[in-house]
C-alpha cells in the first residue's frame, strides 16, 4: 500500500471529515471519483459509516456526558434553541434535515439527546439519514463533476475569483444563521 498517494489518504480524509459531518469532503470524494482518483462506492461507504458514527457519538455525548460538554456550547445557546425547535417541530425528519444544515448539524443530535430522545430510535433513523445525505451530496458531485472541474480551472486562471466566491458563501451562510437565530 502506497501511503503517499491521494488514493490512500483520500479515504482517510473522507473518514475523518465525515465523522464531523462535512458535506464538502463528500462532494470532493464524488469529484475525485469522477476523475479516477478514488472508487466512488468505497468513498461513499466510508462516508456513510463515519457520518453515521459521528452523529451517534454526538448523541452519546449529549446523553451521557452533559456536564463535560456544556462549557463548549455555552456560546451557542440560540443555535441549540433553534436545533431544539427543529427537533420538536419535525420530529424524526429533524434527523434527516440536520444533515444538510451547515452550522447546526452538530447541535441537533446533542439537542435530541438532551431532550431525552430514545437512543435506539435515533440510531435507527440516523443510518437512513446518513445514507440519504452521502448519496445525495456524493452522487450530485459525481454527476456534476465536469462543471465543477471547469469552475476550478477558471479559478486557477483567475485566482481573484476564489476569495470573492468564498467570502460570498461565508457571508450568505452567516446572514442566514443570523436571521434564523434572531428572536422574533
Amino acid at each position: 500500500m502506497d501511503f503517499s498517494s491521494l488514493e490512500t489518504w483520500g479515504y482517510f480524509a473522507v473518514a475523518f471529515f465525515s465523522f464531523g459531518g462535512s458535506l464538502f469532503i463528500v462532494a470532493a470524494a464524488g469529484v475525485f471519483s469522477f476523475m479516477g482518483h478514488m472508487d466512488l462506492m468505497t468513498a461513499l461507504l466510508v462516508a456513510i459509516l463515519f457520518n453515521f458514527l459521528g452523529d451517534n457519538f454526538l448523541f452519546y455525548l449529549g446523553k451521557y456526558q452533559k456536564r463535560e460538554i456544556a462549557p463548549y456550547f455555552a456560546k451557542h445557546k440560540r443555535k441549540i434553541a433553534l436545533a431544539t425547535l427543529i427537533m420538536r417541530k419535525y420530529g424524526v425528519l429533524a434527523i434527516f434535515i440536520q444533515k444538510f444544515l451547515y452550522g447546526i448539524k452538530t447541535l441537533v443530535p446533542l439537542s435530541m439527546a438532551l431532550a431525552k430522545y430514545d437512543f435506539k430510535r435515533f440510531v435507527f433513523f440516523n443510518i437512513f439519514a446518513s445514507i440519504l445525505f452521502v448519496v445525495t451530496i456524493g452522487g450530485a458531485a459525481y454527476y456534476s463533476s465536469e462543471p465543477i472541474i471547469a469552475m476550478f480551472g477558471y479559478i486557477k486562471t483567475n485566482p481573484w475569483v476564489a476569495p470573492l466566491v468564498l467570502f460570498g458563501i461565508v457571508g450568505v451562510v452567516w446572514l442566514g444563521m443570523e436571521k434564523m437565530t434572531k428572536r422574533r
